[in-house]
């Protein structure tokens, strides 16, 4: 048998396809929540920390040595449920319950079809080994929460923006848009300082915004690596 160490990454991931799991049981039947938060600011939760398990896992097996071509395929796997099914579900819901057209709802599958091909792409795409092209999966999943928590306060935007929203985050996924990792693999602030802005900008949005803030950092993230002057890949991507 392996030692130890090489258990701890997987089971980790594990964690975060569980998270994930039950946040679309939750967005299937609200009822299930607990009583002391709101079934979609639950589901919020489960999904927020889905992509706090989905950090440590790759942090775990850089920090044990404890790297695995089943820990890769189980990331991806367990990233699929979480950032791309269960925010489906959740836009789903949303849909269903404001729009008058029977089809719309279900375009928000595309967020799940789209996110698989996002990480079968990642997976065989040799250019993305240290930095990535296309939005993250992850990024998706919090933008969507973001997203959501700001339709919760100002109201459903209309059918078309919500079609446009799906349509433009499915592409966005899939797209040959460069874009940095968000993943610390040290912590100087040179080689980190578009992270380190990013992570500020998240505070600063979240504190004036509420959870809101996640979706315009998540557009503050695409704006700047759109408007970067040239494709300067660094450290640390891992499965996304």
């Amino acid at each position: 048998m392996k030692p130890l160490k090489y258990y701890i990454p997987n089971t980790i991931t594990c964690l975060n396809l569980l998270s994930g799991a039950i946040a679309i049981i939750i967005a299937l039947r609200p009822e299930l929540a607990p009583g002391w938060i709101t079934p979609s600011h639950f589901a919020f939760l489960l999904i927020g920390l889905a992509a706090v398990f989905d950090f440590c896992d790759g942090f775990a097996a850089r920090l044990l040595k404890a790297y695995s071509d089943m820990g890769k395929e189980l990331d991806s796997l367990s990233d699929l449920v979480s950032f791309g099914l269960a925010p489906a579900m959740l836009v789903f819901n949303l849909m269903v319950a404001e729009t008058t057209h029977s089809w719309l709802p279900w375009t928000a599958l595309l967020l799940a079809v789209f996110g698989g091909l996002r990480l079968a792409k990642f997976n065989v795409d040799t250019r993305q080994t240290t930095s990535f092209i296309g939005l993250p999966i992850p990024s998706n999943a919090i933008f969507w929460i973001g997203f959501l928590a700001w339709a919760e306060v100002h109201g459903y935007p209309g059918d078309w923006a919500m079609l446009i929203l799906v349509c433009l985050f499915s592409w966005l996924m899939v797209s040959e848009i460069p874009m940095f990792s968000l993943k610390f693999k040290t912590w100087g602030f040179k080689e980190n300082v578009r992270r380190y802005v990013i992570l500020l900008a998240a505070v600063l949005f979240v504190i004036t915004d509420g959870l809101a803030g996640f979706a315009w950092t998540i557009i503050l993230y695409l704006l700047i690596s759109l408007l970067g002057k040239r494709y300067n890949p660094d450290n640390g991507a891992d499965a996304c």
